[in-house]
């Protein structure tokens, strides 16, 4: 294994760490202050990207198999979730 395989999975974690120190300091910046996104605005989003990168890791350090696929339908869905979200909050101010 060279290097940049070696070291791949580990830049993943790091990465998901990043994100959810992220969504983490956005919900507390929000909570403390009233500014900012809400964490309703954004989590679906990292949610669907967290899955996504745990297909990722799944993939650079076992191959890709069942459990990364599973993290790639739990990606889908989550987007799913979201846009399902946004599409009816624009029709409701629509109708308003």
């Amino acid at each position: 294994m060279n290097d940049i395989a070696a070291f791949a999975p580990r830049l993943v974690d790091a990465i998901v760490v990043l994100a959810v120190v992220e969504g983490l300091a956005l919900a507390l910046y929000h909570r403390a202050t009233g500014r900012g996104l809400a964490p309703r605005d954004y989590a679906w989003h990292l949610l669907s990207g967290l899955a996504l990168m745990l297909a990722l890791r799944r993939s650079v350090g076992d191959g890709f198999d069942a459990v990364a696929l599973a993290w790639l339908a739990a990606a889908g869905a989550l987007h799913a979730v979201e846009l399902r979200r946004r599409w009816l909050q624009r029709r409701a101010a629509a109708l308003r």
